[in-house]
């Protein structure tokens, strides 16, 4: 079990060599290899007596990503021209950092810093790779890094499948998190009540932090497998490699027992098959889909497929009931306060402390601490990065298109997700998509000024 914190420490290692070699882009590593092993690193190193490396290990994402931000501004030969994304994230960072001086609402200092990094860290993590030129980054390398890790990940899932053991069961998971965050076990496996669905079937996150960051790093895996092995002609040559990467996330996507993850994932393959002109995936969808109907239709002739499927439908089945009521609260919390009830209000510190308003929906989370504003910002951000995305797979070429295709598959699959969970907690995606995001606009914006 110690490998996991090996792993960690050495990625983090290797990492920062590389970005003091000059290879900024080489925080990637850390990206990839530390943070998809982060919560299963603590705890492990909690129960395995290391405890006093936990305050070390747990600030090295957020060292990296200031350091190579640092290295950037101050290795910036020219003034870089900017993009409406830029001045979006950068309006969004400052606004929510007046929540932090402003004492609004119940929580103190700290407890509104913790917020404030949790809700408007990324705008740094984006702004470190928009200072990074597409053509110095590796991107094979990267790529085939992530899908190395969502094999091993399906590898623990098997190991988890065949044992009926959750792995966090050995990890220290609920001990970790009692001790540092004062969660009590819940549910019936002594985790959290995220590792089971409302009919008790256990719900696996191999060595990720819980199912729903499993299920998040799946969808970034099939992203990259899409954006790899298209090249610039649309054609799509996958190695065995990629076959194998592709089967161990329809494993993964499937063993998460959850019906939003598995929409996404088929969202996805059916976008790409319309971007890149696949008509054959796109009958086989169509067809698909019809056969589907059909299936159903036979299959509600009993009686309790036939109240799970209209339970579904009509969102009176326990899990959407619960995202129901958390939205409501948080959007009757957001016409009340329409510029918020204060950092920490709402998300992670709320959820810790009990006193959560709303939730369960990254977009309520930010509108009900931070109000109208930094949600209207926070909705332009996207919108904007799935617009550009889109435009400019049809004009780049090589790496920059395969990070364009993999950012506009890994928003479109992330709807959802944005939807019903606290999104900006998964460190392992939120990360790598934002860092790429920062590269992707440092490309495009570097083509408009040529062209222009």
């Amino acid at each position: 079990m110690i490998i996991f914190p090996l792993i960690f420490l050495l990625s983090f290692m290797y990492a920062t060599a590389d970005i003091f070699k000059g290879n900024r882009q080489g925080v990637l590593l850390f990206f990839i290899f530390g943070l998809s092993i982060y919560t299963t690193t603590m705890s492990l190193s909690f129960v395995l007596g290391f405890k006093f490396l936990i305050p070390v290990f747990q600030p090295f994402k957020e060292l990296l990503v200031l350091t190579i931000l640092g290295l950037g501004i101050y290795q910036m030969k020219e003034k870089i021209k900017l993009n409406m994304v830029d001045y979006l994230l950068g309006g969004y960072f400052f606004y929510t950092l007046l929540y932090v001086v402003i004492p609004l609402g119940d929580f103190g200092l700290s407890d509104r810093l913790s917020a404030f990094k949790s809700m408007s860290f990324f705008p740094l993590i984006y702004a470190s790779g928009r200072l990074i030129a597409a053509e110095k980054v590796n991107l094979g390398k990267y790529f085939h890094y992530i899908l190395i890790v969502a094999v091993a990940a399906t590898g623990v899932l098997i190991y988890e499948l065949i044992s009926d053991q959750h792995f966090q069961t050995v990890t220290g998971y609920a001990d970790y998190n009692f001790y540092y965050f004062g969660q009590e076990p819940t549910g019936n496996y002594g985790l959290t009540w995220t590792f089971e669905t409302e009919t008790g079937f256990r719900r696996f996150a191999s060595f990720f932090s819980n199912p729903l960051e499993y299920a998040a790093a799946t969808l970034l895996a099939l992203a990259v497998i899409a954006a790899l092995y298209t090249d610039d002609d649309n054609n799509l040559k996958i190695s065995a490699f990629g076959q194998l990467a592709l089967a161990s996330s329809f494993i993964a996507i499937v063993a998460a027992l959850s019906r939003a993850p598995l929409a996404s994932y088929f969202a996805m393959i059916y976008v790409y098959a319309f971007i890149t002109s696949k008509r054959n995936i796109l009958k086989t969808f169509h067809y698909g889909f019809i056969a589907a109907v059909l299936y159903f239709i036979f299959l509600i002739q009993n009686e309790d497929i036939y109240s799970f499927v209209v339970d579904t439908i009509t969102f009176q089945n326990a899990s959407s009931v619960g995202h129901i009521i958390e939205w409501l609260a948080g959007i009757d919390a957001m016409i009340r306060q329409p510029l918020g009830l204060g950092l920490g209000s709402s998300g992670k510190v709320a959820g810790m402390l009990g006193l959560n308003v709303g939730g369960e929906n990254q977009f309520i989370i930010i509108g009900v601490q931070a109000g109208i504003i930094a949600l209207i910002l926070y909705l332009l951000i996207h919108a904007y990065l799935m617009v550009y995305t889109y435009k400019w797979i049809k004009i780049l070429k090589g790496n920059e298109r395969k990070i364009a295709i993999m950012l506009f598959l890994f928003k479109i699959g992330s709807i959802v997700p944005l939807l019903t969970t606290n999104f900006e907690n998964y460190s392992y995606v939120i990360y790598i998509s934002w860092f790429l995001s920062g590269i992707f606009i440092n490309s495009i914006t570097a083509k408009s000024i040529s062209n222009g």
